[in-house]
């Protein structure tokens, strides 16, 4: 899953003392909300376009087939191939580039390791894939939403919900189905689940890999969802078990971009990771412009 936000190791140990974890977290948090207020972060998304098969005019004008929230009135011509090959024709004189070239046409890729940018002013798209169908990933660095960001609010850091778990590895890999916010499902590899005890009871949580070295990946939610925490999801993010363990530390618990705009195709748990307990540590819901 394209993802911008970087996701920044825990603390290999578990002995160190509270006020250097307390630290920990502090800059952990400050990473976070630099890479969240980053000029092409998640706060400066402005659009997602459903592409159709086929030549479509894009741009700002009224009178294009995809009319975009920034850039000039006729950006181009994006065509769609019936083998899906992707295409954009600038608008002769127009000030853009495709690819980081000041070319009148090229090819869009719409891999999620190396898509194909394409930069008008402060504005910029890619090509994206989800469930099976193209969009637009429309960004722009001067939106409002980015501007007028009003900060992260986050449940007091709590070392108790640093929690040590038992790692049960899937051999062979499962490949769970996960559905987005736009209601697409598809299969997500799952190598193992994260068993933990909370308040005298064991509870399990599936992860997935998304390919990332030392680094798995939880979506899950919790009884404080829909009101102190955004109702859809959050995410951990962890290193990789040692020796049969896990470490869980939910004071880095995040909002999903989905949080920030409404122009994400976050995924939602699974529903093995719906925890039936307040998990009252991370971010909570964000009160600035959704």
């Amino acid at each position: 899953m394209l993802r911008l936000l970087v996701a920044f190791s825990l603390l290999a140990s578990s002995a160190f003392g509270a006020d250097d974890y307390g630290r920990s977290i502090e800059t952990w948090r400050s990473e976070r909300l630099a890479a969240l207020t980053a000029p092409e972060s998640w706060l400066s998304l402005i659009g997602l376009h459903a592409l159709a098969p086929g030549a479509q005019t894009v741009g700002s004008g009224v009178d294009n087939a995809i009319r975009l929230r920034a850039g000039p009135a006729r950006l181009g011509v994006i065509t769609v191939a019936a083998d899906r090959v992707v295409t954009l024709a600038l608008e002769p004189g127009v000030a853009a580039t495709i690819g980081g070239q000041a070319i009148a046409q090229g090819g869009l890729a719409f891999t999620d390791e190396a898509p194909t940018r394409v930069r008008f002013g402060t504005a910029s798209f890619i090509v994206i894939e989800r469930g099976g169908n193209l969009y637009l990933r429309v960004r722009d660095s001067e939106t409002a939403r980015r501007r007028d960001f009003v900060g992260i609010d986050s449940f007091p850091i709590d070392s108790r919900w640093r929690i040590e778990a038992q790692w049960i590895p899937f051999d062979p890999v499962r490949q769970v189905p996960i559905t987005n916010i736009l209601g697409q499902t598809g299969p997500e590899p799952a190598p193992g689940k994260a068993v933990f005890v909370y308040e005298g009871r064991t509870h399990e949580l599936i992860a997935i890999d998304e390919g990332v070295e030392d680094q798995l990946f939880f979506i899950l939610t919790d009884l404080t969802a829909g009101e102190e925490t955004y109702g859809a999801a959050r995410f951990l993010y962890t290193r990789r078990p040692r020796e049969g363990r896990l470490l869980l530390d939910f004071n880095q618990v995040e909002n999903p971009p989905c949080a920030f705009n409404p122009y994400s195709t976050c995924p939602l748990p699974p529903r093995e990771n719906r925890l039936p307990f307040r998990l009252e540590a991370g971010e909570k819901t964000y009160r600035g412009v959704h």
